[in-house]
């Protein structure tokens, strides 16, 4: 299985907003893809967020990150930086 790891930077005014339209813009996008596993949304606070998907092939892991980056070209004017991605397979995992 592979991870990528999103941490975006944003207007902390702007987070509830971007939360609202992956909601109901970009989870649809992306849970369509094949291999879909999940997909995790982190609010930390001071308009960083942190997005965490898992696929179960790199395949689908490398098109998740282009979907994302398309998508958020749509909320550009909500989010101020280009999202840090650190991506790869798993090689630990515990449930």
């Amino acid at each position: 299985m592979y991870m990528t790891i999103r941490r975006y930077e944003t207007d902390p005014k702007s987070a509830s907003e971007i939360i609202r339209r992956v909601k109901e813009e970009f989870m649809p996008i992306i849970k369509k893809l094949p291999g879909f596993v999940s997909y995790n949304l982190i609010d930390a606070g001071n308009g960083t967020l942190a997005s965490i998907t898992t696929f179960q092939d790199k395949s689908g892991a490398e098109e998740s990150t282009r979907r994302a980056a398309d998508w958020v070209k749509t909320v550009r004017s909500l989010s101020s930086n280009p999202p840090q991605i650190i991506s790869g397979e798993i090689v630990v995992q515990s449930w």
